[in-house]
């Protein structure tokens, strides 16, 4: 089912003719305690009285949520009877809400993640506050149970709507507009090269990246007709890692993150320019079945989005961007923690990699990372 776009203003006339429309009378909203800085939270506040739309609020739950919480997050739906789960947020209340989607007709007396997911058709609005992750286009999510990442993949977890509304990205600090939004770009890059890309991946991969070049100075600079842009290409590069995943570069930038405290977007486009350096002087390891000059070809298409006549130019500019940005490397760094590093990284994103990565490999590309050069 294609995903429903809503565009809002200021006064979300939109949302309210869509909560009018389906007759939602018991809204479920999952938001953390950040929605009380934005203009929307007026908005839900007012829903009882002026409209008669209940609404209840479930805030129980923090960054990297925990699987106690989405259960408590079940109970609180179930009570409540909702009809409708809105999510306000990033990444965390997104996760949060789809798994309350998946799990609200499961077994409570058994553990939901050891159960079979059953598709149902309870609605399932998002409202994304930073214009990066694409959590609101994809059917991934994370969890953690007693300490381990659970990563929940079902496509009846993808919101069936979605609402942009760029004035909610006014609040967003300066350092994670850039992290996001070079989130976004890394998705974009990462699904174009993966080796599950499709024709459908790639056109979504390459309209991301036009609108995310073309609108970045603008929107850093506070316009929110390029913030509407930006929304809607972080949603595009959502559709295009929810058909092919994520490849070596977001594998390698998790343990940066925790690592040195960085943005995730952050992390990953520090790897990114050093991941597609080596992957053009390493063809002869491609290990996609259409070939080596099939990813160069797409390496080239890639490119020539960003602006830039080769692959080689288009790794330069990620790095001439992140300077730009100053979006830099660690100030310090030790041999132990290239080795932390490198032994860190999921095998199992990198066999999405075009280009196969040995341990050593990684413990070069990280040097690099590290060093910034």
């Amino acid at each position: 089912m294609e995903q429903q776009i809503l565009k809002s203003s200021d006064d979300f006339q939109a949302l309210l003719d869509y909560l009018q429309q389906k007759q939602i009378r018991k809204l479920f909203l999952v938001c953390d305690q950040s929605i009380k800085l934005l203009s929307l939270d007026h908005f839900f506040t007012m829903l009882p009285e002026k409209y008669q739309i209940q609404v209840e609020r479930f805030s129980d739950f923090h960054p990297n949520p925990l699987y106690e919480s989405v259960v408590a997050g079940v109970e609180a739906f179930r009570r409540f009877q909702g009809e409708l789960i809105v999510a306000v947020g990033g990444g965390s209340a997104m996760d949060v809400a789809k798994c309350i989607k998946l799990y609200s007709n499961m077994d409570p007396s058994k553990n939901y993640l050891e159960q079979e997911i059953v598709p149902n058709e309870i609605p399932f609005l998002a409202i994304p506050t930073t214009a990066g992750t694409g959590s609101e286009a994809t059917r991934y999510a994370v969890i953690y149970y007693q300490g381990n990442k659970q990563s929940i993949n079902h496509v009846s977890c993808i919101p069936s709507a979605v609402l942009f509304a760029p004035s909610l990205l006014k609040t967003l600090p300066e350092y994670q507009k850039k992290a996001t939004m070079m989130d976004a770009l890394c998705h974009s890059i990462e699904s174009g090269w993966s080796v599950n890309s499709t024709d459908q991946s790639m056109e979504y991969s390459l309209k991301a990246i036009r609108n995310i070049i073309v609108n970045m100075e603008p929107y850093l600079n506070g316009d929110e007709q390029a913030a509407a842009a930006m929304l809607s290409a972080a949603n595009l590069a959502g559709k295009a890692i929810d058909i092919t995943q994520t490849t070596a570069g977001h594998a390698m930038s998790y343990k940066l993150t925790s690592l040195y405290g960085f943005a995730h977007g952050h992390s990953a486009a520090l790897c990114l320019p050093h991941l597609w350096r080596y992957m053009i002087g390493h063809m002869e390891l491609c290990v996609d079945g259409r070939g080596a000059d099939y990813v160069k070809g797409e390496f080239q298409k890639l490119a020539e989005a960003m602006g830039c006549s080769s692959a080689e130019e288009a790794a330069d500019y990620i790095s001439d961007l992140l300077g730009k940005l100053r979006l830099g490397p660690p100030s310090s760094w030790t041999q132990e923690k290239i080795d932390l590093l490198s032994k860190s990284v999921n095998p199992v994103r990198l066999k999405n990699n075009p280009v196969a990565l040995t341990e050593e490999a990684l413990r070069e590309l990280y040097q690099h990372i590290l060093a910034g050069n």
